[in-house]
């Protein structure tokens, strides 16, 4: 049992800083990030409140559609996002993972555009990682970090960009974490922080000024919205912190992720709220099946088959890309493309030249579509990424490609026909082994992990657990012939978990992950997330909450 620590703020606890973070936890960024706590934290507790509300009438019948309040935004052709800001004009490839020190160096050298540094889903939000990430990221913006392993291996910044597509370094873009999530080793008043407003006004507050001399600024994603009266308590926070500061307001940029099948009806509205700070939204494919999978989860009508089949050619993905692209542009803002997950396949070259087709394929639908950038999770697909969109994207984006031609409603959105879809036993297994496999690796505190050649996130294993829990929800029925029972999937998972096991070395976790897995899978009961549901297993002091 760890102690909370008194800070020198009044009304702060927080768990030991090492000395490494003194320089990020300072009074003046503590009592920064105290203020938005006490500012916002009502507002975000009635959003999420709202989310509830909302499930509830889709459960009862309610579908989502476009908000006939806000008709006057979406139909209004005049107003507009923001320009590009410095370092955000040309995007085409980006690179993401998590804020560990490693992973920001090879990220910075990479040969990509921007680069976003991730404590969200492909972080586990442990205290040390989240302070760690804090620190890793203060020195990358400073161009001052460098890593010396315990192996002697040394990993640095390259000075040397003569090769590479774009000679600065990538513009660096932080994800702070989504509206849901607490960050409960750190108390104001008693209460937990935004894990949120904890990750942003961190970085904030001790990176803005310097990010800004540097040639770029502080920009953020911004993951999980189910509406634009969340994008608008983001924008109220933004303009605090600018004033705080005495930055000019504008200069913050949030990315808005669009991964939840709510957000998508609101796209124009997500813009308008953010206007001055927008630079954009993105298709974040998992969490958008996810979402689909989670929120229609009552309605039989919407099951899915596996998710191998449920690519971004089906109707109600490609539904949402369309509309994603024409509203951007539209609005003068970045459409940005989606995930490319796969890793090389080491010593199987017929695999690994599959593997890299796929990820050609995969962006030059998403160039040829329109958007303006695209996502990586690996520096050796940025080639491939950056050679499709050299090819078939010769200005800096293409927000001159309005797609008026494009017509979207609330049907296509929702189309849940797929041909030739599918669910099997093999489908089912991999759903528990990926589910597994990332969940075990969260609960030893590890957000990102190669699963079957792919750079997993909670994502996808959001998708694996949601499908499982619809299948069983309904009973469908597999291409063998089989009624997905809650018997049925417990037989299997049990079966997966113990070859996990024998594979695995001492003190792993598996069943651990599986007794968090079998309820969630069963239909005895279903977690907002994953991460709200394993967060209290890696958290240092389990009782800090209750001072």
């Amino acid at each position: 049992m760890v102690s909370p620590v008194q800070s020198q703020v009044k009304g702060v606890e927080h768990a030991p800083i090492p000395d490494s973070a003194k320089k990020i936890f300072t009074p003046e960024a503590l009592g920064f990030i105290a203020t938005l706590h006490r500012t916002f934290e009502a507002r975000r507790q009635e959003l999420l409140a709202a989310r509830n509300v909302r499930q509830a009438r889709i459960d009862n019948g309610e579908l989502p559609d476009f908000l006939p309040e806000t008709k006057h935004i979406r139909e209004d052709p005049v107003w507009q996002g923001a320009k590009p800001a410095p370092g955000l004009e040309d995007r085409r490839v980006e690179i993401t993972g998590p804020t560990t020190r490693k992973m920001i160096i090879n990220a910075l050298n990479s040969n990509v555009y921007t680069y976003m540094s991730d404590f969200e889903d492909s972080s586990a939000p442990t205290w040390a990682n989240m302070v760690d990430g804090q620190v890793n990221l203060y020195d990358a913006v400073r161009r001052d970090i460098s890593l010396t392993q315990s192996d002697g291996k040394t990993y640095k910044l390259n000075s040397d960009r003569s090769k590479m597509q774009k000679k600065d370094y990538p513009t660096l873009i932080v994800r702070p974490r989504g509206w849901h999530l607490d960050e409960s080793h750190f108390l104001v008043d008693g209460k937990p922080i935004s894990g949120g407003l904890f990750d942003f006004g961190l970085y904030f507050f001790h990176n803005a000024k310097e990010a800004v001399r540097q040639g770029f600024g502080p920009y953020f994603y911004l993951p999980k919205m189910e509406s634009h009266l969340e994008a608008r308590l983001w924008n109220d926070v933004f303009k605090v912190a600018q004033d705080w500061i005495g930055l000019p307001r504008g200069t913050i940029r949030g990315t808005v992720l669009i991964e939840t099948i709510l957000a998508v009806f609101e796209m124009d509205e997500i813009i308008y709220e953010l206007r001055e700070h927008s630079s954009g939204l993105n298709c974040g494919r998992w969490d958008y099946i996810f979402s689909y999978v989670k929120k229609l989860r009552n309605h039989k009508e919407f099951v899915l088959p596996e998710r191998d089949d449920v690519t971004m050619k089906v109707p109600f993905m490609n539904a949402y890309v369309q509309l994603l692209i024409k509203t951007c542009h539209k609005r003068g803002v970045h459409a940005m493309g989606g995930m490319a997950a796969q890793i090389p396949v080491k010593n199987d070259e017929a695999a690994n030249k599959k593997a890299m087709e796929n990820v050609y394929q995969d962006k030059l639908r998403e160039v040829t579509a329109g958007h303006d950038g695209t996502w990586v999770a690996h520096p050796a697909l940025a080639e491939i990424a950056i050679n499709v969109f050299n090819q078939h994207m010769s200005t800096p984006n293409q927000i001159y490609k309005r797609r008026e031609e494009v017509n979207i409603g609330a049907r296509e959105l929702l189309n849940p026909y797929i041909p030739g879809g599918k669910i099997t036993e093999t489908g089912i297994r991999k759903n528990l082994y990926i589910g597994l496999g990332y969940m075990e690796a969260w609960l030893k505190g590890l957000g990102c992990v190669p699963i079957n050649f792919l750079m997993e996130d909670a994502a996808t294993a959001e998708v694996s657990r949601s499908q499982l829990n619809q299948w069983v929800k309904h009973g469908v029925t597999t291409a063998e012939g089989k009624t997905v029972t809650k018997d049925y999937v417990l037989g299997l998972l049990k079966q997966e978990v113990e070859k996990l096991k024998k594979s695995a070395p001492a003190g792993n976790k598996y069943e651990e992950a599986g007794k968090f897995l079998a309820p969630e899978i069963t239909n005895e009961k279903f977690s907002d997330f994953l991460t709200s549901l394993l967060y209290p297993s890696i958290k240092v002091n389990k009782g800090l909450q209750k001072l």
